[in-house]
């Protein structure tokens, strides 16, 4: 009895060594493979939008100007909810693609970096843009805290210079399409102004011209002895100070709606613009080393083991 126990003790012992040594291995392989990965850096910006008063908690302009870009803007959400998905629509991505950075890059662990000056579209060497902004997502990456607002963008690239210019650029891309493609309800009251202006202002110098020419033949039609005259007169001179005034009312107007403009916009705070990464993101070589061998130990010693294991647990 004592004799099988040691046998199989020192079966036990050497499937052991052998599971050891198959360990040691797949983590001397794996640290090989760990080595020729690149190197990720991960920036961050993070932004807190702020409601204006003039919204008074609805979507406001800014949603009406998502929404004719094709995004969808949640009913309920305030205007973090909407930089979010302006973030994530295709108009933004393409433009980002599209745009040219500079940056070093080092394509393995120990590579030379190297000057880069190439689109985020040729970085990710994408076949067509579609493609290009499915492949964009593994890139740059937005979330939202629910508690506090604040919106989290991220880019993770195997350059620090190109991660920290990708988060960046998708910010100022963000505070351009607020600035500029925001479609607010005081704009389209200012535009529809400065369209009823033009034609009021047209329409007052049709009058001038109408009481004009009257006056010119008749100067003191107010003391004319046809009643005719003075009617016609009265009537003219009436319709100019109404065409004035009209003016000077959608005058008026056109400087409230783009003082409503202004409040219409909801401001973006920038919390932090984007980093410059000094440590890597990823790959955690040390944890691939670990489990690789962890694992491999463990399958190989519970084959080595089968029989033994089977008798134990049946």
């Amino acid at each position: 009895m004592n004799d099988s126990f040691t046998s199989k003790a020192l079966a036990l012992l050497g499937s052991a060594k052998r599971s050891l040594g198959l360990a040691l291995l797949a983590g001397l392989l794996t640290a090989l493979y760990s080595l020729a990965l690149p190197d990720y850096y991960r920036s961050e910006a993070r932004l807190l939008p702020v409601e204006s008063k003039a919204l008074g908690g609805n979507l406001g302009g800014l949603a009406s100007a998502a929404a004719a870009f094709g995004v969808s803007i949640p009913g309920g959400d305030g205007s973090d909810a909407n930089f979010v998905d302006i973030l994530n629509s295709r108009w933004l991505r393409e433009k980002l693609l599209q745009t040219e950075f500079q940056f070093h890059e080092r394509t393995w662990r120990f590579g030379r970096a190297e000057t880069q000056k190439k689109t985020l579209y040729d970085y990710l060497k994408a076949r067509n843009m579609d493609r290009a902004i499915a492949g964009l997502t593994t890139v740059l990456t937005v979330s939202r805290d629910m508690k506090s607002k604040v919106i989290t963008l991220s880019a993770e690239t195997t350059s620090p210079e190109l991660s920290q210019s990708v988060v960046r650029e998708a910010v100022s891309l963000l505070e351009t399409f607020n600035r500029e493609k925001g479609r607010t309800r005081g704009g389209a009251k200012a535009l529809f102004a400065e369209a009823r202006l033009v034609e009021a202002r047209k329409e007052m110098d049709e009058a001038e011209d109408a009481f004009r020419r009257f006056l010119e033949v008749n100067r003191n039609y107010q003391t004319s002895s046809d009643p005719a005259i003075r009617l016609k007169g009265i009537r003219l001179e009436t319709e100019l100070r109404l065409r004035q005034q009209l003016v000077s009312s959608i005058s008026m107007t056109r400087e409230q709606s783009l003082l409503e403009e202004k409040n219409d916009l909801p401001i973006l705070n920038l919390l932090d613009a984007g980093n410059l990464p000094f440590d890597k993101s990823r790959p955690a070589r040390a944890n691939m080393v670990f489990w690789a061998s962890f694992f491999t130990g463990l399958c190989s010693w519970a084959w080595f083991n089968r029989e033994w294991l089977r008798v134990k647990l049946g």
